[in-house]
């Protein structure tokens, strides 16, 4: 029989029913998991604020908070946003799945329950969050202004470099009303057309305003930006020297570092885009890089000595 092996991997199981509660609290304690239990899905996020468990195991139908509403409350706490929820249901009508996927969920498991089933997921979903954490680590570790919104416009989580500007802007990381609206107004917006490269503002009384430059969707239902104060003057004078730019050339490559498209910067500049490309060009070929990626990356590093991006 298969085996989850960190014996201190925690498993919240919330279920009504104390007969599977009591089955599935022996499978797992015996394959070496923590198991902590809630009878409801009130008792499931009082949990979830003091400890965060490695998984969730949800039953979908509870009388009360159902297990649908209890993932995307889990979903909206910065603390266990990221971790995997898998619903164990009797509803099998694809309806039902959906419902569950949608509500945040990232599997789901038919009753009865299978054991070895059951822990295999486990294993498999485990493994995944973990990779997903190091990832996030690695970020927080490279020192970038990253924020991932989930799709109903809660943040999902930040790298502590974020954090901070958030705070020092005065922006509330887990409740800003505006922040949400922003980013909500955008993804409408945008529509199917997800490519890199677009974002939104967020305007703040007696501060710069914040640029959110979109990267990416991850998992499918995590939108990554990366964070940046409003353009402070001399920026494009500070990359203009230090590359020695022309005052267009300049001005190209700072919306360039601000994540910016072609189509964007057009707009912005109130350039066509054959003439914007002629421009990356010449910034490529000043810069010693080969792509826009890289050209964003020189020009960051280049300000960040005077300026807080």
């Amino acid at each position: 029989m298969s085996r989850i092996e960190k014996d201190q991997d925690i498993v919240l199981l919330v279920d009504d029913s104390p007969e599977s509660l009591g089955f599935l609290t022996s499978a797992l304690e015996d394959a070496g998991v923590t198991v902590l239990v809630a009878r409801s899905g009130e008792a499931a996020l009082n949990i979830a604020l003091r400890v965060a468990p490695d998984v969730v195991l949800m039953d979908a139908v509870m009388p009360g908070l159902d297990g649908f509403e209890t993932c995307r409350r889990l979903k909206a706490m910065a603390t266990v946003a990221h971790v995997p929820v898998i619903f164990m249901t009797g509803l099998t009508e694809t309806e039902h799945i959906v419902h569950a996927l949608e509500s945040g969920g990232v599997d789901y498991l038919a009753k009865p329950i299978n054991v070895d089933e059951l822990r295999a997921r486990i294993r498999v979903h485990l493994a995944n969050a973990r990779r997903a954490q190091s990832a996030r680590i690695a970020l927080d570790a490279a020192g970038r202004h990253l924020v991932a919104f989930g799709s109903n416009g809660s943040v999902l989580w930040s790298t502590p470099q974020s954090t901070r500007l958030l705070e020092q802007s005065g922006v509330d990381v887990q409740g800003s009303g505006d922040m949400a609206v922003r980013f909500l107004a955008w993804r409408e917006q945008r529509g199917a057309d997800l490519a890199p490269g677009s974002g939104f503002e967020l305007k703040l009384t007696g501060v710069p305003e914040l640029q959110y430059g979109f990267l990416g969707v991850v998992g499918g239902d995590e939108y990554l930006f990366r964070l940046a104060r409003a353009q402070a003057e001399g920026q494009e004078e500070v990359l203009r020297q230090h590359f020695g730019l022309t005052l267009r050339e300049s001005d190209v490559l700072l919306w360039i570092a601000r994540g910016k498209s072609n189509r964007d910067i057009g707009e912005i500049l109130g350039l066509s885009p054959r003439t914007v490309n002629k421009h990356l060009e010449q910034v490529y070929t000043k810069l010693g890089v080969e792509n826009r990626a890289s050209a964003a990356i020189k020009a960051i590093q280049a300000l960040q000595v005077l300026f807080e991006l």
